[in-house]
């Protein structure tokens, strides 16, 4: 800190901005320094921007720094693919290698912030894991190969799997681009099968034909901070996603109402109006119980369906503490001239997730108020509008077979499958009967950056693909918005963009009309298919919800811990050095429980 002048800039972005102060100063005059408090560290998941906030370099990206200069750089512009922001950034690239990532101005997205997630992920592109080329298993043995001999494995075995009546499944992870999720689920569907999810941590199907087109969060995103009142279900939102967070306390700070109603004790730095902790089987009547606070205060009837689901929720009405909160959260939502009902991830991966979403979306309309959702992954929209669906081909349109959810594909074998851009073992909610599923199915093609011990004991071909950073495409955020993308950094090995695999795949498999020549060009066509879609998250379904089954899981699997959603997230040292990851570590990463 020698080159510091005390403008306190950090400082006054802790309390301003990110809401708890990590830094001050101690002394005085000349003797005046910036430190953390006694004993503790800067762990805020917004703590990276005070990097960009110093005026002199008194405060440096430890991981990048005097590993080149700035002027010898190339900066071009990307989106962050981890969560459903979309945050816009710059990447600085030094001969075609990605050194760091920093803020790129947006103020309808992330303003001048990013998350620490986003900034400093890039170190794991070049893990030691990348897989610089394509493997095949010949007789039980890996052998590094070229693209040509690997796609005709890849096609040859497919085909052979196939040939006997077997079934085709494909799992995609949410982070994919919109390019990638319509060329798989053109493959799957020109295969003739639709067993194509990407969903990978939901529990609960039975009522996705009740899903909206595409699940955005209700408004937009800056309109987050405008909001007087707020209902957050089922979500750790500084974890899902910190700038949604951000925004949400700036709406508190002008005296938003925000409320919660969760499975677990979560720490925000705003004021909360409610805040009601309980047990993942007791989320439903709680909800409920808010529901009926609502019918009472507004004369409103609550819908027929839910009728017992209501009385439950009257039962638990009948406890004070309950009953006092339900008031208040009600109250506010009714009061309310610009309110909303958000489902956060946790909510949409809870074991009764179709009657968790029925209570919320019957508040939400006795309310007048928007539903929204805090989609999973960095394009989890993209995939619900190319069709990465078993239920839903692109643009929304109504599979009259429909095919195996993911949950579904990886409870039995199938003889065939193809997995874009996952590890099943910490990827999807079981990854364990996962991996099982894998290892008894015939053929496996994975079409992956890296490879693990785990994907050698399961697949058959393993094809590279580049990272975020390697390739172009299109992300679409939670608000709706298409972002488009080219790569900024050269491909490491002979990994390919994942677009260009699929594209050839396709060719190899016979599948007609893959003569695409840019990632634009799968974009254009895909646009035009679908059209403009409207976002509209009203819930239609009108299915007789009664009490729930006793012995649902907890619901600790329902987090996840903010540095394992993604494979590149994984492999960022800087990022699992931190207090956040080593905490997740000791209570059982997903990942290291694997074994993988």
């Amino acid at each position: 800190m020698t080159r510091c002048i005390h403008c306190t800039r950090c400082v006054r972005f802790g309390e301003e901005i990110a809401g708890i102060q990590e830094l001050g100063t101690t002394g005085r005059t000349e003797d005046m320094r910036i430190g953390t408090y006694v004993e503790r560290s800067v762990d805020h998941e917004l703590s990276g921007n005070i990097i960009d906030l110093c005026p002199v370099g008194a405060l440096n990206n430890k991981p990048y720094r005097y590993s080149a200069r700035a002027w010898e750089m190339l900066q071009r512009p990307t989106i962050a693919p981890h969560d459903c922001v979309g945050s816009n950034l710059f990447a600085h690239t030094l001969r075609g290698r990605l050194k760091r990532v920093v803020p790129r101005q947006n103020e309808a997205i992330n303003e001048t912030w990013i998350s620490d997630r986003d900034r400093f992920s890039c170190h794991g592109i070049y893990s030691e894991e990348r897989l610089e080329r394509p493997l095949v298993k010949i007789q039980g043995r890996w052998r590094a190969t070229d693209w040509e001999v690997a796609l005709d494995a890849a096609a040859a075995g497919m085909k052979r799997a196939l040939g006997a009546h077997g079934q085709l499944g494909a799992l995609a992870a949410p982070g994919s681009t919109v390019e990638e999720f319509y060329l798989l689920n053109r493959i799957v569907r020109g295969l003739g099968s639709n067993n194509i999810d990407h969903r990978l941590r939901q529990a609960d199907f039975r009522d996705q034909q009740q899903d909206p087109v595409f699940p955005w969060l209700g408004t937009s995103i800056a309109g987050l901070a405008s909001l007087d009142a707020l209902l957050v279900v089922g979500s750790n939102l500084r974890k899902e996603a910190p700038m949604l967070a951000h925004r949400i306390r700036q709406a508190a700070m002008h005296d938003g109402r925000v409320m919660f109603i969760n499975p677990g004790e979560h720490d925000y730095f705003f004021p909360i109006a409610a805040y009601r902790t309980v047990d993942t089987q007791a989320m439903i009547p709680e909800l409920a119980g808010v529901l009926a606070a609502a019918g009472r205060l507004s004369g409103r009837r609550v819908p027929e369906a839910l009728g017992g689901l209501t009385r439950d929720g009257n039962r638990r009405n009948a406890q004070p503490a309950a009953a006092g909160v339900a008031q208040v959260i009600a109250s506010h939502l009714l009061d309310g001239a610009n309110a909303l009902v958000l489902l956060g991830q946790m909510a949409q991966r809870h074991p009764q997730f179709a009657d968790l979403r029925a209570v919320a979306a019957a508040l939400a309309e006795m309310c007048r108020l928007p539903l929204g959702y805090v989609a999973d992954g960095g394009n989890t929209i993209g995939g619900y509008l190319a069709g990465a669906l078993p239920h839903r081909d692109a643009g929304g349109l109504a599979i009259d077979a429909p095919g195996l959810t993911a949950a579904e594909m990886l409870a039995q074998p199938l003889q065939a499958m193809l997995l874009f851009g996952l590890e099943p073992e910490a990827d999807c909610r079981s990854g364990q009967a996962a991996l099982a599923a894998l290892e008894a199915a015939g053929f496996v093609i994975v079409i992956h950056p890296y490879v693990t011990p785990a994907m050698r004991r399961y697949a058959d071909v393993i094809l590279p693909i580049g990272t975020f950073a390697e390739t172009s495409g299109t992300h679409v955020n939670c608000e709706g918005l298409w972002q488009s993308f080219d790569a900024v950094a050269s491909p490491v090995g002979t990994s390919r963009p994942g677009w260009k695999v699929l594209r050839v795949l396709g060719n190899s498999l016979g599948v007609e009309g893959f003569e695409y020549l840019s990632s634009e060009e799968v974009r254009d066509e895909l646009r035009q298919a679908i059209g403009r879609i409207e976002p509209d998250n009203r819930f239609a379904g009108k299915r007789r919800i009664e009490r729930h089954p006793a012995g649902m899981p907890d619901g600790s699997d329902l987090d996840i811990p903010m540095y394992s959603v993604d494979a590149v997230v994984r492999r960022s040292l800087p990022l699992q050095m931190t207090r956040e990851a080593r905490e997740a570590f000791v209570e059982g990463d997903v990942l290291t429980a694997a074994g993988a």
